[in-house]
């Protein structure tokens, strides 16, 4: 009978084919099943125990009665129908093809063929295991084939005609097709395999441009397709990272080419400024766009710290971005400076620290900014106490305390300043019980040289006769309070205030000791060669020129002759000098 019947059926499945197939089969199914399911009840006893004792004694081809009505089946009718060059699953294929491209189809239909497949698997070691090795085989495999050509189709299709905004929205769209049909029709087995499928085939090709133009919705939306696929996000990463690292050269390049010097004269806080806008900026996006995703945190780290490190005003060199960084941090922390009345100062420090984070040789950006923090100080040039207080705390933790053992001696210890002025105040008693009349008011600093970085210059100095007195007098009398200990003079950071006499209106300049001393040397002379005020004051020729071409500048000197420096007799303009 049941040979008959299969031999019937073959037959008249042999003659339909698509949605005619499948309701011949579904309706076959239906019918068989339910026949099959009576017959096994009729024959609990035998399955219970005939079945299980004959199996147990190792007859793998007895089997339980509905087990074996479906066995009958697989190899009967389904085989034969299957043969036909996967004839019920491609009518399956086709009708899901259809509602793919827009058609309303019977999913119940549909649902009802694709359980037989998932019922016809038998793991024969143990019967009551489902198994679905007959789905995978004749289902899975060929419908996620057709899925991945289609949508690969499709994408290239609509990419071709629409913006990427509207294929993120399309590609999200179909995503949830396929999972909803996951739901419906189809093995829950399948849903990893299938979404995986689409989500590739889904993908764009127009990352970079959605990062050019801050599409910050479309890169959302991106994010949540590429998050789905494993070591999908991976490729999104790297193209990140070239991107921001892009930007940093192209804005430092930027910054170099319109520097009239060069890199040699680019402004410390336009190079930071520069690098800092776009650290926020993509840092921005991955907040926003990527939910703060490690990989990406990580990917912009790692652009940072390379387009901080080397770009077109470092060159080669690790040095040059600490440098720069440590004089912009400077500059906020002096007084008068126009940033730190404008904006917070703290959160202008915050920033700096940014940059600092990427800088891959800190020991450098430490070396200049000891070097700065030692002449704020001992300038009294500090904005606040406060705040050099602050930025030394954020350097601290940043890289531990011995990173700031020397800024922070420098910083917090005020007995070499108090003990300086006691020193200065005695020895100017001493002066006036000797009656030793100086001519010149002066203070002294004396600091040790263990914390403070203050290298005095490799040349000989040679001491004004003016101040010469004075200065022997102060060196005796220091040897007589601290006998064994030697005294050096770092000129370089010495100010002086001198007095004009030679024109109609006084003026007081502020000086470095290298311009008082050039400057001292017209006492006697109107006319000076280069030669002349080198031999006369001992400072290196190479210092000397920037020291004269700085009073040429501000038209206190004349050099209208190689080499010949001139006093101007009728300099009537404002006086500002900085150190030489």
């Amino acid at each position: 009978m049941l040979c008959h019947t299969s031999q019937e059926q073959s037959q008249q499945s042999d003659a339909v084919q698509d949605e005619v197939l499948l309701r011949y089969y579904a309706a076959e199914w239906d019918r068989y099943t339910t026949g099959a399911n009576y017959i096994n009840r009729s024959f609990t006893y035998l399955n219970c125990h005939w079945v299980k004792r004959e199996r147990d004694e190792g007859q793998k081809g007895v089997y339980p009665v509905y087990t074996l009505a479906l066995v009958q089946w697989k190899s009967n009718f389904f085989l034969h129908v299957q043969s036909k060059n996967g004839k019920l699953a491609g009518a399956i294929l086709r009708l899901v093809e259809r509602q793919w491209n827009g058609e309303s189809i019977d999913q119940g239909l549909v649902k009802k063929v694709v359980d037989s497949f998932v019922s016809l698997g038998l793991d024969e070691s143990d019967i009551n295991k489902a198994s679905l090795d007959v789905y995978k085989e004749h289902l899975a495999t060929p419908f996620l084939e057709v899925t991945e050509k289609y949508y690969q189709q499709e994408s290239e299709a609509f990419l071709a005609e629409s913006s990427v905004s509207d294929y993120l929205k399309k590609a999200e769209e179909r995503l949830r097709e396929e999972e909803g049909r996951v739901d419906r029709y189809l093995s829950t087995e399948t849903r990893k395999q299938l979404v995986s499928k689409c989500e590739h085939e889904l993908m764009w090709e127009s990352f970079q441009n959605l990062l050019d133009f801050d599409k910050d919705e479309d890169l959302q939306r991106m994010y949540a397709l590429l998050s789905r696929i494993p070591e999908g996000l991976e490729p999104s990463r790297k193209k990140f990272e070239e991107h921001v690292k892009k930007a940093g050269l192209t804005v430092v390049s930027k910054l170099v080419g319109e520097a009239s010097e060069g890199a040699d004269g680019l402004d410390p806080k336009a190079y930071v400024d520069a690098l800092l806008e776009v650290h926020r900026k993509n840092s921005e996006t991955v907040t926003r766009s990527f939910r703060g995703e490690a990989g990406f945190v990580a990917s912009l780290d790692k652009a940072c710290r390379e387009s901080v490190n080397w770009n077109a005003v470092t060159g080669p060199s690790t040095t040059k971005s600490p440098e720069l960084l440590a004089k912009h941090a400077d500059m906020l922390l002096r007084k008068n400076n126009k940033m730190a009345e404008e904006e917070d100062l703290e959160g202008a420090l915050n920033r700096v620290m940014i940059l600092f984070k990427y800088v891959e040789d800190k020991d450098v950006f430490q070396m200049f900014y000891t070097t700065k923090l030692s002449k704020r100080l001992i300038h009294g040039v500090s904005a606040s106490d406060e705040s050099a207080a602050s930025m030394i705390s954020k350097l601290k933790e940043a890289c531990g305390f011995e990173y700031t053992k020397k800024l922070q001696r420098m910083f917090t210890e005020q007995t070499d300043m108090s003990l300086s002025k006691d020193l200065t105040d005695q020895f100017k008693e001493r002066m006036q019980q000797n009656h030793d009349d100086m001519d010149i008011n002066f203070s002294i600093m004396v600091l040790g040289t263990n914390f403070w970085p203050l290298n005095a210059p490799n040349n000989d100095f040679i001491v004004p006769p003016e101040i010469l007195p004075t200065y022997d007098r102060f060196s005796k009398y220091y040897q007589t309070k601290h006998s064994g200990r030697k005294l050096t003079w770092p000129w370089n950071y010495s100010k002086n205030e001198l007095r004009t006499n030679y024109l109609n209106q006084k003026y007081i300049l502020m000086t470095s000791s290298y311009q008082m001393a050039v400057l001292l040397q017209y006492n006697n002379h109107d006319t000076l060669l280069l030669e002349e005020l080198q031999t006369a004051t001992a400072i290196s020729k190479d210092i000397l020129v920037q020291v004269l071409s700085l009073l040429v500048k501000a038209k206190i000197l004349v050099n209208e002759e190689t080499d010949q420096y001139d006093l101007n007799p009728s300099m009537t303009t404002h006086i500002c000098l900085s150190d030489g």
